[in-house]
């Protein structure tokens, strides 16, 4: 390699930089994880309406373990597809801790959502409540989650 000057080595620095951040751009979860994530939000949201409150909590249970075994491997944003890997030095620990904020917040929006639909007089206040955040996360996952690590890394 040829002697660099400061303005060589400082161009070079930043398209390292500039590449490193558009990697950085590519973390994310599998189109596939939201879907089902929603899928099982509504269907949550139906086995608490007609079974037992006992059946509820063991589904909610099953559903966080089902979430958990998945997590291991997708959580760290770094298998956004089956064709990159992210290194884990890029990744950092943003992915995890911003789907775990956002999960925590459709928590509450769907609990917020199913008592206002109730207070109101809606039938199946909890499923309605489920659905459009099951739906809202299966459509919208991928983006608020590329909008919140933007943010993020600001």
């Amino acid at each position: 390699m040829t002697n660099l000057d400061p303005e060589q080595a400082q161009g070079a620095l930043q398209v390292a930089a500039a590449a490193r951040r558009r990697v950085a751009d590519e973390l994310g979860l599998p189109r596939a994880y939201w879907w089902v994530m929603g899928l099982g939000w509504l269907g949550l949201g139906f086995i608490s309406h007609y079974a037992s409150p006992w059946v509820t909590v063991l589904a909610t249970i099953a559903f966080g373990a089902a979430h958990a075994s998945v997590a291991s491997r997708w959580l760290d944003g770094r298998h956004r597809t089956g064709q990159i890997a992210v290194a884990r030095s890029v990744a950092g620990g943003r992915v995890a801790a911003t789907v775990i904020g956002l999960l925590l917040g459709a928590i509450l929006v769907t609990v917020v959502l199913a008592l206002g639909l109730d207070a109101d007089g809606a039938r199946h206040a909890g499923i309605w409540a489920s659905g459009v955040v099951g739906i809202g996360l299966a459509l919208g996952g991928p983006g608020l989650l590329a909008a919140m690590l933007t943010r993020t890394r600001r």
